[in-house]
């Protein structure tokens, strides 16, 4: 994929940054196992680029983030230090942990730790103070750090203004890692620059969580593929008897806005192929791991069935679209994928993805990554790109401005 932009930010590379105290921001907010590992490692593998250039760079490397929601309360359930131990692995050295964020323990373990090494603090969310924006919390983090400059690596934050992602820039000079870079330059050009034909799948839950981006992908994509629990409220908009499904029964007005702005581009007759809707559905009366499968024409969801994925015949028409694609941008998954008998058309989907090596292939964050890292045999290798951030690649793509990138200092 083409990225020959330039980034309107300043980066760390961009910066006097050798030799100093750097503090990160990354985004370590993983899923552990019940014993208390890192269950899939995939942000933090996404942070080693920017950690090993700082190391490069001789630096002493401090790394904050979040974990979970432990609701502004020390628990000891979201502790880092699994994802600190995670990152010595990965990295090959050592790396300090130290179970405070702020404070003389921290202050004295970042004094005390060598000139050239990584020290990773706790959970930045076990103080209030971090999800409230609070001026004084960055600045005690910035003052305990003894940091000389700030960098933004945690792609999947930015859509919040928090202390160590907006504030934090009023005490330390602020500029951008590797990882922030690489996400905000790769998605904008697939937005700006795609290569044709470029298809839309867009899945998860809620037509509410998704409104913006469906606005905004009408001008850009060629087509725009709906899946997920999304389609069973579109389907339920057309009239379709959906049972038990989950739908969203307050979207009308929002569905026929997305439908005048599509005729509006592609005309009246043409609406229907530009933005395709499932013909047949996977369905169920249970949510259950063990639950089984019935595959229906739209006309026959029984009242006490749920609509779990898209059926057989829409598969079919969505690989179709998405063999002749040329950029992919999915986003949701098409069914309710935790379950094995409905994760049929996201494997799906996945493998033709994977299998299309002229498709410049981009995976949203949250629930897409982690269902298209975990089938996935490279770990994610088989894609153009990945997202670390669910919320904040929804937010880029819908062209709102970001909090945490916009506070970065500008690119000169």
């Amino acid at each position: 994929m083409n990225t020959g932009g330039k980034f309107y930010k300043k980066t760390m590379n961009d910066v006097p940054i050798r030799g100093k105290i750097v503090l990160v921001r990354a985004d370590y907010n993983v899923p552990l196992t019940r014993d208390g590992k890192v269950a899939d490692d995939y942000r933090i593998r996404s942070s080693i680029p920017t950690i090993n250039k700082l190391l490069e760079y001789r630096c002493k490397v401090i790394i904050v983030s979040h974990l979970g929601r432990p609701e502004g309360k020390v628990n000891p359930e979201f502790t880092l230090e699994p994802a600190a131990q995670r990152l010595a692995e990965l990295l090959g050295k050592p790396v300090r942990f130290v179970d405070r964020c702020v404070g003389d323990k921290a202050r004295m373990a970042i004094k005390r730790a060598p000139k050239i090494s990584v020290t990773v603090l706790e959970n930045l969310r076990f103080h209030p103070e971090e999800e409230a924006n609070d001026m004084q919390f960055a600045q005690r983090l910035a003052k305990d750090s003894g940091a000389d400059y700030f960098v933004q690596d945690g792609f999947g934050v930015v859509h919040r203004a928090h202390a160590s992602t907006a504030a934090i820039t009023n005490y330390l000079p602020a500029v951008s890692g590797l990882l922030l870079e690489h996400e905000y330059m790769i998605i904008t050009e697939a937005m700006k620059h795609p290569a044709r034909p470029l298809v839309a799948v867009m899945g998860g839950v809620k037509v509410s969580d998704k409104i913006q981006v469906i606005e905004a992908m009408i001008p850009v994509a060629d087509t725009i593929i709906i899946g997920g629990a999304m389609a069973n409220t579109f389907l339920a908009h057309k009239k379709y008897r959906m049972g038990k499904s989950k739908i969203e029964a307050d979207q009308d007005k929002v569905i026929e806005s997305i439908y005048k702005a599509a005729a509006k581009k592609v005309g009246e007759d043409n609406v229907d192929s530009f933005i395709v809707l499932p013909v047949d559905l996977g369905t169920g009366t249970s949510l259950e791991p063990t639950a089984t499968r019935r595959n229906v024409s739209l006309l026959g969801v029984a009242e006490d069935a749920y609509a779990l994925d898209i059926g057989p015949k829409s598969v079919e028409k969505m690989l179709d679209i998405v063999h002749k694609a040329r950029t992919v941008i999915w986003n949701g998954t098409l069914g309710y994928a935790e379950v094995p008998a409905f994760a049929t058309a996201s494997t799906a989907l996945a493998k033709a993805i994977a299998g299309h090596t002229e498709v410049d292939s981009i995976i949203g964050g949250g629930d897409t990554a982690d269902f298209a890292i975990n089938w996935d045999p490279g770990h994610g290798s088989n894609f153009t790109h990945v997202s670390t951030g669910g919320g904040a690649s929804l937010e880029l793509m819908s062209g709102a401005k970001l909090p945490g990138i916009e506070a970065l200092l500008d690119a000169r």
